[in-house]
């Protein structure tokens, strides 16, 4: 009998006034290639439709995409505050606390990273340039989404560096929000030149990863990354074995 690929959920975002229903083909290719079956999740509302999406699932995958509302960790925004989308931010909590009591394995990219934090009760700074004297670029603007940008130090001994080895990579960048105080049962995994947290993972040992660069833009031309794709697909495995 042929293995089942594990079946890795996707979360979604909405566009065009909420016509569209849509996840970036880079997430799809990446997961397809390092051995999952990708699926979309629709922006679900009521609790009973998230579990009987998770209930299909064997790890799920958290999206980049807009600011998360301020609110969800409780301050008033910035005025650099942008992209705001609440309906994304109920639907992606709502998954994420269902999944992690699940023990499900979680990845997180850019956004989805910084939505780990605050589903576990940590904090982001809402804008590195305003809140963090001498932050470097982490917002590249125009720069094509594929190249490498600035250099991230993995700490010895994470997960990440069980993924990616230790020591110094080179990683692309899109964000203009990052962790400031780091969530419950959550420890850092890696950190950029500037000290703003790049990486964080869970502390007791379930697969529950999240960076803040786009891997699922560089795995073609830098096939190292798709380790991280590979890592998740390979724990999805053995979530229901």
């Amino acid at each position: 009998m042929k293995q089942r690929k594990p079946i890795i959920g996707l979360t979604t975002y909405e566009r065009e006034r909420r016509v569209y229903c849509v996840v970036v083909t880079d997430y799809v290719r990446s997961v397809f290639e390092a051995g999952g079956l990708p699926v979309p999740v629709p922006t679900v509302a009521e609790d009973a439709d998230r579990d009987a999406y998770l209930d299909l699932l064997d790890g799920i995958l958290f999206t980049g995409g807009a600011d998360i509302h301020p609110a969800c960790y409780g301050e008033e925004p910035l005025k650099e505050v942008n992209g705001l989308a609440p309906y994304k931010d109920d639907y992606e909590l709502g998954l994420f606390r269902k999944a992690y009591e699940r023990r499900m394995p979680i990845f997180g990219i850019c956004r989805g990273s910084q939505l780990i934090n605050v589903g576990l009760g940590g904090t982001l700074y809402q804008d590195l340039n305003v809140q963090v004297p001498g932050a470097f670029g982490h917002y590249p603007g125009e720069m094509p989404e594929e190249e490498l940008y600035h250099s991230v130090d993995v700490a010895a001994g994470s997960r990440l560096a069980g993924i990616m080895g230790a020591g110094t990579i080179h990683v692309n960048s899109f964000h203009h929000q990052a962790v400031k105080t780091l969530g419950a049962h959550l420890q850092v995994g890696a950190v950029s030149r500037d000290h703003i947290v790049e990486s964080i993972e869970g502390e007791d040992g379930r697969f529950l990863l999240g960076v803040q660069w786009h891997p699922e833009c560089l795995t073609r031309r830098y096939p190292e990354f798709l380790k991280l794709f590979r890592s998740f697909v390979e724990a999805a495995a053995a979530y229901r074995a």
